[in-house]
């Protein structure tokens, strides 16, 4: 616990002017921002008597080492600035609101050439107009199917599409008049986007105007003795009051409004937004919060309403946003709004009236959602308390161990070597700091070669001693600290593979920076010593490692012949079993994955120092491996990457190699002729092969 008044700024330092401040933590983490409009006397009412701040702000400098600011010129660029700095950093003390699920959007693909109505969820992309969000996906499927007998606009994926170009037979919803058939050539592209945005101009509200019109065509066609046309008016407009009616009627019909309401209590908050368009409610959505400051429920609003605005602009931000209280003070985020929409935005609390009354009701669905989560995940931050003051009594730990890592390794009968680091924070998986290893085989100074001496034993002493090579690396690095990477920069699946620059690209560093206070590996009494061992090599004293055997559930510690054995019904072996076969899953996705995508081309198998990249260049160049065969040496050459000095091995190897052997895709398990040319691109494998793959002894 660190006392503030050791980093506290000298009198004189801060400036009485607005701005952004960060405390970090002594790993140089970010773990609080905030905006002021006087820097200086905010940041003094941290610095007060331990006794007088609020439990969570007092958890919060007692936990930093530092502070720093940034001075700005106006409070809606410290409100930019802010909610910039939350998005990166993440930081733990700062509210943070998620999702109670993930919610399904209407989406139409306006970037694309022929525009396609589908369902999406997760990150918005850009050029794609979204509708919603839907409490189900079932219901956007419902709307859909009424409105494309009037908007047949395109709802297939990319592969159908191009399979009914190819044949020149549409598919299903052509035939039956659901879809204008672009694919087919029925309609132009221009003829189908304007379809697609009579669809968007429809779903945004724009009603009225679209069924006068059709109700004006339906009694010109009916004077005209027109009345089949006439019928099939009549009928569509049936179906957009149909889909219409699915969409309660709240407001006048030229209301655009976001409604955003909270229940909260010291602990947590739940906010409900209803979205408004039209009149109509076309969307709902809920988030959750734990309250780890002292927050007011104005700031809770702000907190929402970056949130919900941050990453939107234009009509996405709409004309009103109603909310319970206003934020102090409220002029900067209404600046902040208007800026995001283009135009002036109303943010206010409604006093009376049909707004009154809405907001009553989305007052009353925050109230439910806190009640629901309560009651799913009331005891969780007790359970999750518990589960880690049961591990550190089990293991013998000074404290709760806050950030746990457990290391896995994976491989199928010796080949592809892999190993997965997963990160456990405060008893919840982060994984963003997840990360991924290819197993180098290197003990000492020896190659072990995948296959033929290698075994998970050398594999956790090499990928622990990896890790916490990476944390020295940074901690030596003193002065020379860098942002860490903003959560979600880093996907599942997508982190750091071995040993190469302490920083990416865009030069932060990696976050390997920050140690655990229990390392967890996946494995019994030979695993735990490994992995101790590469920690001693290492000088790392102040780590604790302990591995949870598979077959009986048993705790091991190092140099203890006898495993610590937690009861079944604890939370803390509950929480060693998460983190285990989180990593597990981590380590056998990753290993499938690499299995999938690796390339054989038979001879040139053989060829020392020849990599899958540049094996699949020279198939792809010449098209077969009999055709390279009978390459010369300067036609090698000619492929990007290959040098003479390759070229000449590549031609010794196949000279040498006997002519029957075939190239091998080993993610279709297909064997390529040597007259067939050969594709670098992989597939899904098969039933068949996966069955096999399922046979085979993934560990």
């Amino acid at each position: 616990m660190a006392d503030p008044s050791t980093y506290r700024p000298k009198p004189g330092q801060i400036p009485d002017s607005p701005g952004v401040y960060k405390f970090r933590d002594e790993h140089r983490r970010v773990i609080y921002v905030g905006k002021a409009k006087s820097l200086r006397q905010r940041l003094a009412n941290y610095f007060q008597d331990l006794a007088n701040l609020h439990p969570r702000t007092r958890s919060m400098v007692t936990t930093a080492a530092s502070v720093e600011w940034t001075v700005v010129s106006t409070e809606v660029e410290a409100l930019q600035l802010e909610y910039t700095w939350i998005k990166e950093f993440d930081p733990r003390f700062n509210v943070k609101y998620r999702d109670d699920k993930s919610y399904p959007y209407l989406a139409v693909t306006l970037n694309e050439e022929y525009p396609r109505v589908q369902v999406m969820r997760g990150a918005k992309k850009k050029g794609v107009r979204y509708f919603g969000p839907y409490g189900h996906a079932w219901a956007i499927r419902e709307t859909v199917d009424l409105m494309l007998r009037v908007f047949p606009v395109r709802t297939c994926s990319a592969g159908v599409f191009k399979n009914a170009a190819r044949t020149g037979r549409p598919c299903l919803l052509g035939y039956i008049g659901k879809c204008a058939a672009p694919c087919v050539g029925r309609v132009t592209a221009e003829d189908h986007r304007e379809l697609a945005e009579d669809f968007c101009d429809f779903m945004a509200g724009r009603t009225g105007a679209y069924l006068r019109r059709l109700e004006k065509e339906m009694a010109a066609a009916a004077e005209e003795m027109e009345y089949e046309r006439a019928a099939r008016l009549r009928d569509d407009m049936e179906a957009l009051r149909r889909a219409m009616e699915k969409s309660a009627v709240v407001l006048a019909d030229d209301t655009d409004a976001d409604l955003i309401a909270l229940a909260e209590d010291e602990l947590e908050a739940a906010v409900q937004i209803f979205h408004v368009r039209g009149g109509r409610v076309r969307g709902q959505r809920g988030w959750v919060t734990d309250k780890v400051e002292a927050v007011t429920t104005g700031d809770l609003v702000e907190h929402a309403v970056q949130q919900l605005y941050g990453e939107e602009k234009g009509d996405a931000v709409p004309k009103e946003v109603l909310v319970p209280a206003l934020p102090d003070p409220v002029e900067p985020v209404q600046t902040w709004l208007a800026e995001r929409r283009g135009s002036a935005v109303d943010l206010r609390v409604p006093q009376r009236g049909d707004k009154r009354a809405l907001m009553e009701t989305v007052q009353r669905n925050a109230q439910h959602s806190l009640v629901l989560h309560k009651t799913k995940r009331a005891s969780d931050l007790t359970t999750r308390s518990r589960a880690l003051e049961e591990i550190a009594a089990a293991l013998d730990l000074d404290g709760a161990p806050l950030r746990i890592e457990c290391f896995d390794i994976s491989h199928l009968q010796g080949d592809d070597v892999v190993a997965s680091m997963v990160v456990f924070e405060d008893g919840l998986a982060r994984k963003s700091e997840y990360r991924r290893f290819q197993i180098k085989g290197r003990v000492g100074d020896t190659q072990v070669w995948h296959g033929e001496g290698q075994d998970d034993v050398r594999s956790m002493h090499e990928v622990v001693a990896r890790r916490f090579k990476r944390y020295l690396a940074e901690k030596e690095k003193t002065g020379e600290w860098a942002e860490e990477p903003a959560e979600g920069t880093l996907k599942n699946g997508d982190s750091l593979s071995g040993e190469g620059s302490l920083k990416d690209e865009d030069g932060r560093p990696k976050r390997f920076a920050y140690p655990p206070q229990l390392v967890v590996v996946d494995g019994g009494k030979p695993q735990v010593a490994a992995a101790k061992r590469a920690m001693d090599e290492l000088g790392i004293d102040d780590v604790a490692v302990c591995g949870l055997a598979k077959r009986l559930e048993e705790v091991w510690l190092p140099d203890e012949d006898d495993p610590v054995v937690l009861p079944r019904s604890s939370e803390g072996l509950y929480l060693l079993q998460r983190v285990r076969d989180e990593a597990h899953r981590f380590a056998i996705s990753y290993q499938r994955n690499k299995r999938s995508k690796r390339f054989r081309a038979g001879p040139l198998d053989a060829v020392p120092g020849l990599g899958d990249t540049r094996k699949q260049a020279l198939i792809k160049h010449f098209g077969s491996v009999k055709k390279l065969r009978s390459a010369t040496i300067e036609q090698i050459c000619e492929v990007p990457g290959i040098g003479r000095k390759t070229a000449e091995t590549i031609a010794v190897a196949l000279a040498q190699a006997a002519p029957a052997a075939p190239a091998v895709n080993t993610a279709t398990g297909e064997i390529i002729e040597d007259e067939a040319p050969v594709t670098t691109e992989t597939s899904e494998a098969p039933a068949s092969a996966g069955a096999a793959e399922r046979r085979g002894q993934a560990t």
